[in-house]
C-alpha cells in the first residue's frame, strides 16, 4: 500500500510517501504565506523523489498548523496524534515524545501501544519553540545555524530569568554590556529553552525511552541542554522533522 503524509507546520511543510511501511520519498518546502501551496509543492517533490505518481497514493492525510489548508488530502490528524503515531512507527519502545518546532513545543506520553496517555503544549509563547533561538541568534549577531555549536564550547552556565523573547533579548544586550563570553550566552539560552520544556514534559510525566523530533532537535547546543535537565538519554531521528508527516502517513495506512 502507498499512503501520504503531509505536515503543514508554521514555517515549512513536509511531505512523505509510504510504501509498505518504508518511506519512498519526503520533501519540504518553506511554508510562505499560502500553505495550500506549499503543500502541493512538497508533495509533488515527494512523489517524483518515489518515482510514482498521485494516483498511484492509496490515501493522503495532513496534520500540522496548517492542517485544513490543503486541498487535495483525504483526512486530518492532530498534531499530537500525529507525533505518536510516527514515533511509535519507528521506536515501538519510546514512551515520551518531545516535539519542539519553529512556533510551538509539546510533550508527549504514549504507552506500550502508541496511544497517547497525556500530552502538554507550550503555545503561548516562543520563548520554548525555534522561534526563540532566531530571535536570540540576531541579538547575538551570530548565525542560526551556529548558535548551538557555539554553545558547546560554553565554560559557566550564566541564568537567563526572562520568560518571554522580548525580555530575554534585553537581558542578552545587558550580557554583551558585561562583555560575557558569545558562548556562555548561547549556552545560557539553550539552557532557558531546555529548562521550558522539561517543565512541560514533566508535567505529562517522563517515561523512559525518550525521543526528542522537530527541527529544533538539529540543534545540538539544545539537544545537550535538555539532556543535561532531564538528567537522561535522548533518542534521536536522522530526519527529526519529518516525523510528523511519517506519523500522518502512518495514520492513512491504519486508515
Amino acid at each position: 500500500m502507498i499512503t501520504a503524509g503531509i505536515d503543514c507546520g508554521a514555517k515549512n511543510v513536509r511531505a512523505v510517501i509510504l510504501m509498505d511501511g518504508r518511506v519512498a520519498g519526503k520533501a519540504s518546502v518553506p511554508a510562505g504565506m499560502d500553505a495550500a501551496s506549499g503543500a502541493e509543492k512538497a508533495f509533488d517533490a515527494a512523489l517524483k523523489e518515489a518515482g510514482i505518481a498521485r494516483t498511484d497514493v492509496s490515501k493522503i492525510v495532513s496534520t500540522g498548523a496548517g492542517k485544513n489548508e490543503p486541498r487535495f488530502t483525504n483526512d486530518v490528524v492532530t498534531e499530537v496524534g500525529a507525533d505518536a503515531r510516527g514515533i511509535h512507527q519507528l521506536y515501538p519502545e519510546v514512551r515520551t515524545v518531545i516535539d519542539v518546532g519553529a512556533e510551538e513545543g509539546r510533550a508527549i506520553r504514549l504507552d506500550a501501544r502508541g496511544k497517547v496517555v497525556d500530552f502538554a503544549i507550550n503555545e503561548k509563547c516562543a520563548a520554548g519553540a525555534g522561534a526563540f533561538t532566531e530571535a536570540m541568534a540576531r541579538a547575538l549577531e551570530v548565525p542560526l545555524e551556529e548558535l548551538g555549536a557555539l554553545s558547546l564550547a560554553s565554560t559557566q552556565a550564566i541564568p537567563m530569568n526572562a520568560q518571554c523573547t522580548v525580555f530575554a533579548e534585553s537581558e542578552v544586550v545587558s550580557l554583551v554590556h558585561r562583555k560575557t563570553p558569545k558562548p556562555d550566552m548561547a549556552r545560557a539560552i539553550h539552557d532557558a529553552i531546555a529548562d521550558r520544556i522539561a517543565s512541560m514534559a514533566r508535567r505529562v510525566g517522563i517515561e523512559e525511552k525518550v525521543a526528542l523530533i522537530g527541527g529544533v532537535s538539529r540543534n545540538v547546543g539544545f539537544v545537550k541542554s535538555l539532556r543535561d535537565e532531564l538528567g537522561i538519554e535522548i533518542i534521536l531521528h536522522t530526519d527529526p522533522e519529518f516525523v510528523g508527516a511519517i506519523g500522518a502517513a502512518v495514520v492513512a495506512t491504519d486508515q
